[in-house]
């Protein structure tokens, strides 16, 4: 198995290991980080282990192979997204400044994720890598950062463009500038994009991107006692 066919499992147990819980055969981003776990799809015990890493009814994402877990978790049907790779430089997208985010910024990030990329931001998620933005005085018009990192690669997350703004090349310059900087330290950035997103898939294979594989997201949910 390729290790962007299992990347959070991959990103838990390198790059990110400072973060992760890790039980077993499972492993998972505390909640205030991400929502995503993982487990081992060669360990036999790894769906035990994930239920020791998870509240009873707490409901998580994994992202790639099937976790056959028991039949008494709640586990909605795997949607299948599209993984983008790219394989060489882009070339520069010029426009706004670009601002560095850091910890002061995590609230306008929030308010702009919860905007148009629900979910999958939390109010630690800025901690995982670089993240860039575009403002417009104090409105965070667009952003994106660096999420899941491993083994050469590292992806590219969290694409977002105020409905204000979009049409102006936001999002191009901020997904060439992250892009850029990874090929500089010798990695290879992917990324990962809903097939029913149309327009950033077009925007993405504009840049370069081209699609590598899909892979499954699950959610599922351990059962609580009432269950």
């Amino acid at each position: 198995m390729h290790p962007l066919d299992n990347p959070v499992w991959e990103s838990l147990n390198s790059r990110h290991a400072s973060v992760a819980r890790l039980h077993g055969g499972a492993a998972r981003y505390p909640p205030t980080v991400l929502p995503f776990a993982a487990t081992d799809p060669s360990n036999a015990r790894a769906a035990d282990d994930l239920a020791m890493l998870l509240e009873k009814g707490e409901e998580v994402m994994l992202v790639g192979p099937d976790p056959a877990l028991p039949g008494d978790w709640r586990m909605q049907e795997p949607v299948p997204i599209a993984q983008m790779v790219c394989r060489s430089r882009i070339g520069s997208v010029d426009g706004p400044d670009l601002t560095e985010l850091t910890g002061p910024h995590v609230p306008a990030m929030l308010a702009l994720t919860a905007l148009v990329y629900p979910h999958y931001f939390r109010p630690r998620s800025a901690e995982l890598g670089r993240y860039i933005g575009i403002f417009d005085g104090n409105v965070l018009a667009a952003m994106a950062g660096e999420r899941m990192g491993f083994d050469g690669h590292q992806e590219i997350s969290a694409v977002c463009t105020h409905p204000d703004y979009t049409g102006r090349g936001y999002a191009q310059r901020l997904v060439a500038e992250l892009a850029n900087t990874t090929f500089a330290t010798g990695r290879i950035p992917f990324l990962h994009v809903s097939h029913a997103n149309v327009r950033a898939k077009a925007l993405y294979a504009r840049l370069g991107f081209f699609h590598r594989t899909d892979v499954l997201l699950w959610s599922m949910r351990r059962p609580a006692e009432a269950d």
